[in-house]
Parts: structure tokens; C-alpha cells; sequence
């Protein structure tokens, strides 16, 4: 017998789920940003609002197992890429923030 298959989707699960909390805190942060801001900041809150809802939807596939097992072959490297693009927009948030 290999592997833990009773705990080891669970904190799959859970490591997904921390993903999508990181990610909602940037988004609402330059959406709140966004409506005190100026044109920028729309465009940063529209580009992590979109980032959002991919990486709900790929979450959503992962704890479910749902959609083509083609589809669930890019989700790492798409989630890779959105945390990424996240990290740059949470510098941005800072550097905005301190000006």
C-alpha cells in the first residue's frame, strides 16, 4: 500500500481552499481599491476579479473531480500563473497603498 488515501485529498482540499482565501483577500483589497481609486485601479480590480473567478471555477473542479481530466491537466500551471499575476498585483496594492 502507497500513500495516505484517506488524508491526503482532504488536505488537497484544504490547500485549494487556502489558495482561493489568498486570492479573495487581493481581490477585495483592489476592488476596495478600485472604488476609492482612479482608472488603474479598475483595471487592476477587473484583472484580479477575473483571476478570482478562474481560480474558483479550477477549485471547484479539483475538490470536485469534475470536468475533463484534460482540463484538470492545466489547472496547476494556470494557478501557478494566477499566483503569480496575484503576487504582482499585491506589490502593486503596496506600492499604491504607500504613496
Amino acid at each position: 500500500m502507497t500513500g495516505d488515501p484517506g488524508l491526503q485529498p482532504e488536505r488537497t482540499r484544504l490547500a485549494w481552499r487556502r489558495t482561493l482565501l489568498a486570492f479573495t483577500a487581493v481581490a477585495v483589497l483592489l476592488v476596495r481599491l478600485a472604488l476609492t481609486g482612479d482608472l488603474a485601479g479598475a483595471l487592476l480590480a477587473g484583472v484580479a476579479v477575473v483571476g478570482w473567478l478562474g481560480t474558483l471555477a479550477l477549485t471547484w473542479r479539483r475538490a470536485t473531480g469534475a470536468g475533463p481530466r484534460r482540463a484538470q491537466r492545466w489547472s496547476f500551471p494556470l494557478t501557478a500563473l494566477a499566483a503569480a499575476g496575484f503576487a504582482v498585483l499585491g506589490v502593486l496594492l503596496v506600492v499604491r497603498g504607500l504613496r
